[in-house]
């Protein structure tokens, strides 16, 4: 670790093994700022590198490590072609189906939850999550929606089974693919349920969708093809039709090359890029989106975050049988750095709602009540009330 040059060398020696923590994994993390901001003397340095040169060189001291021992490294992702991001969707989505169920709620929804109180169960806040959804863009029977990166299928089922709306999915990842076919048959929702694998880029049509959704999917789109991405949700959302996107951003503009972000591009997210919320809304209307709804949910994501580390640590043995050793590591460090970002604001996420214009049509309410109605929280909607 002293002789090494690579910023990330203290990470890369937890994943495999090399060291270790004790007691408080998120309190150990908070020193990583600290850690990176040291400037040692150069008598400092000469004393550490005499005193790592003096250490006996041995094997990893964690018997537990499988021969899957070192962590897998992401291909780079330079254009975001469609074939680097169908390697990088695969990288991180084609794990394994059943390490994902080991730690996310009944749904299997991979994005933040939504709490109506701090003390919500992950399945709870997650159903939560999907219902205000729904009524963000006001589903009604008979309605076509598309939902870019539909994951597992879980919005496009419970849209379809609460809703009756004719729900279709796109998703880059075959592992979600196949979980989803399995999922509409399981459910019986055939004749309103769809799902493909397809790129974004590739959807065809000119206004063959009422309403779009986008969750947790445009941070893989790469920030200089998001002007493509939003040319591509405007061609094919009719005209007054309204498009949510739910999407993780930055408190600083860019995506700039630093530890962190190195990390994530590493090991997590080949091809994830993140800007600052006032880009992604102008980047919205320069594409003609007319914006009508913006909501943080940055806490939201926080309680999220914590509640998918505790279920994986509690279901450590499990994963490790699943992936290995040091995939639970990079998913359990990750997942509680992430934590620690959005709860010290220097990441948020959002959801924007907007609409694509026709003739000054305004297609929504005047105001929020439908939305925010806890005394129906799983139907309002599902008879097309307005």
């Amino acid at each position: 670790m002293v002789l090494g040059r690579d910023p990330l060398r203290i990470a890369d020696a937890y994943f495999r093994g090399d060291i270790d923590f004790e007691g408080d994994f998120f309190a150990a993390l908070c020193l990583r700022h600290h850690l990176q901001s040291i400037r040692l003397s150069f008598f400092d340095r000469l004393g550490a590198l005499a005193s790592a040169l003096r250490l006996p060189k041995t094997e990893s001291s964690n018997e537990g490590l499988s021969s899957r021992s070192t962590p897998t490294q992401g291909r780079a992702v330079k254009a975001h072609s469609k074939s680097e991001n169908s390697a990088a969707i695969s990288f991180h989505y084609d794990v394994s189906n059943e390490f994902y169920r080991l730690w996310l709620d009944e749904e299997r929804v991979y994005s933040c939850a939504y709490f109506t109180s701090a003390n919500d169960s992950l399945d709870k806040a997650q159903r939560n999550k999907l219902e205000h959804i729904c009524r963000k863009l006001r589903l009604r029977p008979g309605e076509r929606l598309l939902d870019i990166g539909c994951g597992w299928g879980a919005l496009v089922c419970w849209a379809a089974q609460h809703h009756g709306v004719q729900a279709h999915g796109i998703t880059l990842s075959r592992q979600q693919f196949d979980y989803a076919q399995k999922r509409i048959q399981a459910q019986g929702l055939q004749d309103l349920v769809t799902v493909e694998l397809r790129d974004y880029r590739d959807v065809p049509g000119h206004g063959v969708f009422d309403k779009v959704s986008s969750i947790g999917m445009f941070e893989h789109v790469g920030l200089a093809n998001l002007p493509a991405y939003l040319a591509t949700v405007a061609r094919v959302l009719r005209p007054g039709g309204l498009f949510l996107n739910h999407g993780i951003t930055h408190d600083e503009e860019g995506w700039k090359k630093t530890v962190s972000t190195e990390f994530i591009n590493r090991y997590v997210f080949p091809d994830g890029e993140l800007d600052c919320i006032s880009n992604i809304q102008l980047g919205m209307e320069r594409a003609g989106f007319e914006i009508h709804d913006v909501e943080g949910l940055r806490p939201h994501y926080a309680l999220t975050l914590r509640r998918w580390v505790q279920r994986l640590e509690f279901n450590r043995d499990a994963a490790v049988r699943e992936v290995g050793e040091a995939t639970y590591r990079v998913w359990r460090l990750y997942m509680a750095a992430c934590a620690l970002d959005f709860e010290s604001g220097s990441t948020g996420v959002y959801q924007i709602l907007a609409s694509k214009p026709n003739a000054g049509e305004w297609p929504m309410p005047l105001a929020r009540g439908g939305i925010y109605d806890s005394s129906d929280i799983y139907g309002a909607c599902h008879a097309g009330a307005v």
